[in-house]
């Protein structure tokens, strides 16, 4: 706590009155283009990883970067989902997952054990219900995946798991409609702290490429 009040008082004597003009403008209203739905992961900072400033990201996070499907539950996600697309009318929504998840670790077998067992829960009911919604992803599992490498299971199991709540976040009719309109994008990457690169899913070729190929490209099935 202390921390966080030192750093406090740096900003208000340090960084706010340079900012002071951009928080004005800001103050009664916000327009960012991007919905950024990511894990509650302390080391995955976006304003950081993409140098945006205040206004530029409208974030939503959670332990997993879970997008719990239509009509599943009438939580956070789904409402700020909703508010992001009809109300401020973002045009573009990112899924990004990160290297070692947590998260989705919890949803593979103990250390040692065989494949398809899970760990024992109980005593985090509410975290085990909702990891349910990654479980999904095995069955998104890229074809060769070593599952007798721990390590390289659980980093294709979070590349699953991207490409799952994609398909989640598709079954929102707001998203839905977006699509098919064509005034919205939706993208799937995966942060990997070590390095800080991104990759990007790619539907047509369905992997995940390097970012920066994206960015080159400017594909536009990719909204760039």
């Amino acid at each position: 706590m202390k921390r966080l009040l030192q750093g406090y008082a740096r900003f208000r004597a340090n960084v706010f009155p340079r900012w002071q003009h951009h928080f004005h403008l800001l103050a009664d209203r916000q327009a960012p283009e991007t919905l950024f739905i990511t894990c509650a992961d302390s080391r995955v900072v976006p304003n950081l990883i993409f140098q945006t400033e205040p206004g530029d990201l409208f974030l939503c996070r959670n332990a997993g970067n879970v997008v719990p499907p239509h009509g599943e539950m009438a939580g956070g996600v789904s409402a700020t989902i909703e508010y992001a697309v009809e109300v401020l009318r973002v045009r573009h929504v990112v899924v990004c997952g990160h290297s070692d998840c947590g998260a989705v670790k919890a949803t593979l077998p103990p250390d040692g054990a065989p494949l398809g067992e899970r760990r024992d829960l109980s005593h985090l009911p509410l975290t085990a219900k909702w990891l349910g919604f990654i479980e999904p992803a095995w069955r998104n599992l890229e074809q060769g995946t070593r599952t007798d490498d721990p390590r390289a299971l659980h980093t294709a199991l979070i590349h699953a798991n991207v490409v799952t709540q994609i398909e989640n976040l598709k079954t929102h009719p707001e998203v839905s409609r977006g699509l098919s309109e064509q005034t919205l994008h939706v993208h799937g990457w995966y942060y990997d702290i070590l390095t800080g690169a991104i990759e990007s899913w790619d539907e047509h070729v369905r992997r995940f490429v390097p970012l920066e190929e994206v960015s080159a490209a400017k594909s536009p099935t990719l909204g760039f």
